[in-house]
């Protein structure tokens, strides 16, 4: 618990240093329709908020579930609204303390706790691992809409992870039949290291860049952008409506909005 947490402060913090920056305009587009800068901090604060509600107050949680469920797209609504009446500086600043508040509640948590969300339930590490997941999503598109790189890290390996197990949520998000069948799963981590999961027999398989595979599963690149190989009708399904993140299907990215 406590080595995910740090890998999540670390996520977090990298974000933080590149949104601090004076010449961050948070009134600047993001690829996500709709949503600048400013919107993706106010998100991930607004989130990081009720997360810390699920861990220290589980039934204050589910109320507060419970209203935002009632109305479709009112929650993603509320979580960019109360940001677009702060300044930058007041937005970062409680995005800022807010994480601090959620992180000490993290740490003092029994791992295999189920902590209740808007999904299904998750044990402690994954919940935490989630919001690692959410950061590095949303701090995909600031980095996009600012023109620039970052260094892919090791804590990829939450991403791609929470993608893997993410795997059946995506057919039950798009209305289908849950998959039967396994997928054997192959990447290389930024150091050559390789990542898997499934079975090494399975006969759909995904295999090639750690970072690619996570920009699919998070919908921040369309698959013909990436250079995945993936082999079998199942594991090629999966790909296309992948999602790492709890709700409806998300509209993704446009073939071709990015280069390979």
């Amino acid at each position: 618990m406590q080595q995910i947490c740090d890998d999540f402060v670390a996520e977090a913090e990298a974000l933080d240093g590149i949104v601090s920056d004076d010449g961050v305009d948070f009134d600047r587009p993001t690829p996500a329709p709709g949503w600048s800068i400013g919107d993706q901090i106010s998100h991930l604060w607004f989130f990081d908020q009720r997360a810390h509600l699920a861990l220290t107050d589980p039934e204050a949680f589910l109320a507060d579930a419970e209203t935002l469920l009632a109305d479709s797209g009112a929650g993603t609504q509320a979580s960019v609204q109360v940001g677009r009446s702060m300044v930058a500086e007041e937005l970062c600043d409680a995005w800022r303390a807010d994480r601090v508040r959620l992180i000490a509640a993290a740490r003092d948590v029994d791992p295999t706790v189920r902590v209740r969300w808007y999904g299904p339930p998750m044990g402690a590490r994954s919940f935490i691992t989630a919001r690692l997941m959410e950061t590095w999503a949303h701090g995909q598109d600031i980095v996009d809409a600012l023109g620039i790189g970052r260094a892919a890290t090791d804590r990829l390996r939450h991403v791609a992870h929470i993608g893997v197990g993410a795997r059946v949520f995506s057919y039950l998000a798009n209305a289908r039949p849950a998959p039967t069948d396994p997928v054997r799963v192959e990447l290389r981590g930024p150091t050559a290291d390789l990542w898997t999961w499934g079975p090494e027999e399975a006969a759909d398989r995904v295999s090639g860049d750690a970072l690619d595979f996570c920009l699919v599963v998070t919908q921040r690149r369309h698959l013909d952008d990436v250079t995945l190989v993936i082999d079998g009708a199942g594991a090629q399904e999966w790909m296309s409506i992948a999602q790492s993140f709890a709700g409806p299907p998300g509209p993704g990215r446009q073939p071709g909005q990015f280069e390979r």
